[in-house]
């Protein structure tokens, strides 16, 4: 299993790879990748990175957080995205500890779905469209990343349990996304006690919002977010090798 690549500044990098769709396939691994900000990627990390071979990065980031703390450094023969997803921002290390924090994270996930649709269905084009692996990620990978990673996976027909699980594997990051966010606010308060977890519960109260809402995945990315059927077929064929081949 090759899920994790291993970087010095970078914590959350996974491919998504390897996991089993309903008719038997299995999504391609060294093709697409999640991640948490590629702004950190520097010295051996960048060095690193080029050897994956990646042509397309899609930072879900809003502007001014690009702004604030870069993007990934230009490469050769790398096209970079900005397509940001979230429209209503909200400050994590500042959620009332009081809230259920499943239900406050799903409930932000809801809204991004909703209000995101345009830059939601840019982002499945460029997936599908792009020759070579291409990465996704937002700041630290979770959130914003895990929603685009779990529409995927499932227009991919990967199961439930399998998109919760690999939401879940940002749990491992936790420790390392919380001393960033203390190196990079010395003197704050993290006031939340969830920062940087992503437990599987968060995922399964979302996609059962959005099927609630929608009927399925499916309804929602055809008929919300607008993406021609034809393109999910394509996504599926770039993405998943066929049982038996």
């Amino acid at each position: 299993m090759r899920r994790h690549i291993a970087f010095e500044n970078l914590h959350n990098f996974r491919d998504l790879g390897g996991y089993r769709t309903a008719d038997g396939g299995t999504v391609r691994w060294d093709v697409l990748y999640r991640s948490d900000s590629l702004a950190k990627l520097r010295g051996p990390d960048l060095d690193r990175f080029q050897e994956l071979g990646v042509a397309a990065v899609i930072d879900l980031r809003y502007p001014w957080e690009i702004a604030a703390k870069g993007r990934m450094p230009e490469t050769d023969g790398i096209t970079w995205h900005n397509l940001s997803v979230e429209h209503r921002p909200y400050d994590q290390a500042e959620i009332d500890p009081d809230l259920d924090p499943w239900r406050y994270l799903a409930d932000r996930f809801a809204e991004v779905a909703a209000d995101g649709a345009v830059e939601l269905r840019e982002a499945l084009k460029v997936i599908a469209s792009t020759e070579g692996p291409l990465v996704f990620h937002c700041a630290s990978g979770k959130d914003r990343t895990g929603l685009l990673a779990a529409v995927v996976l499932s227009l991919l027909d990967v199961s439930d349990e399998q998109i919760l699980d690999d939401f879940a594997l940002t749990e491992l990051a936790t420790e390392r996304l919380i001393a960033d966010w203390h190196a990079a606010h010395p003197g704050r308060e993290l006031r939340w006690p969830g920062y940087g977890r992503a437990p599987a519960e968060i995922m399964r109260l979302f996609l059962a919002d959005l099927r609630a809402e929608y009927g399925s995945v499916y309804a929602y990315v055809t008929g919300h977010v607008g993406l021609d059927p034809a393109v999910v077929e394509t996504l599926r064929k770039r993405l998943v090798e066929p049982a038996g081949a």
